[in-house]
Order: C-alpha cells, then structure tokens, then sequence
C-alpha cells in the first residue's frame, strides 16, 4: 500500500489563518483573560453547532473545548464533591444559566439537582460530561 505524501500548501494556509485569527483570535489559553474569551467562543459556538457533529464548525468546537479543558484541569482543579456542586462550579465557571443546559436536562429537572433534590442520572452524568468535556465520573457521588 503506498503512503500518500501529503502537500501543505503554506501561502493558501497563512492567507486563510490571519483572516480567521482577525476574527477568532484562536490561542492557548494561559490566563483568566485567554480563558474568558475561549469560553465566550465556545459558548457562541455551541449555540450555532451544539451538538451537530456535522456542523462545519464541529471541528473547531472541539478544537476550542480542548483549550479550555487543558487550561481548567491545570488551573480550575476540582476538588472531589457533591455531584451538583461540581455542575454547579462548571455552569459558573463558564457563565452558563441553567437556560444553557435545556437541550440536556429540563429546567424543572436541573433546578432539583442543584437544591439536592434529586441524583443526577447516569444517563445525564453521561451527556454532561461529553457538555463539558470532562469524565462523567464527577457527577455520580463517590466516583470522582
């Protein structure tokens, strides 16, 4: 099987990257600065993408999540604890209302998880953690 030599075409990429860098500013993030601006991207991505792994944008909504989670393991450490409140610091951490999370979870529904009124589901454990590109272990009590 023969091994296809991939091509760059290097003057068509940096055209393309300044005019999207203009406008995206795509960098690591190492600061609380770099870290508010990814997450208003992401946010603003996921309200045009969500959860459409078609979406034109897909690629760059999983580009900019794994920003944001390398920069919050490093820097956002979460110190085990109660499921909800683990949901709780994400949904601030990224400034996201309970609104945000309607497509996952039924407001009436998330409301009662974070009084403690009611466990997180392994099912939602599951699709919040994929929401939040975390380990869905955080939400089910003990095995963070």
């Amino acid at each position: 099987m023969h091994k296809a030599h991939t091509q760059f075409n290097i003057q068509a990429i940096e055209t393309s990257w300044q005019a999207f860098d203009a406008t995206a500013h795509l960098r690591p993030v190492h600061n609380e600065n770099d870290y508010d601006r990814m997450v208003k991207l992401m946010n603003s991505l996921l309200s045009v993408a969500g959860d459409d792994e078609d979406h034109p944008l897909a690629g760059l909504l999983d580009l900019v999540s794994d920003l944001i989670s390398r920069y919050e393991q490093e820097h956002h450490a979460i110190e085990p604890a109660e499921p909800k409140e683990v949901l709780r610091f994400l949904m601030d951490a990224r400034g996201l209302k309970q609104d945000d999370l309607s497509s996952l979870v039924p407001q009436s529904n998330l409301s009662a998880i974070l009084a403690g009124k009611r466990k997180i589901s392994a099912s939602l454990a599951g699709k919040l953690g994929k929401f939040f590109n975390i380990s869905p272990a955080v939400f089910v009590p003990g095995e963070s």
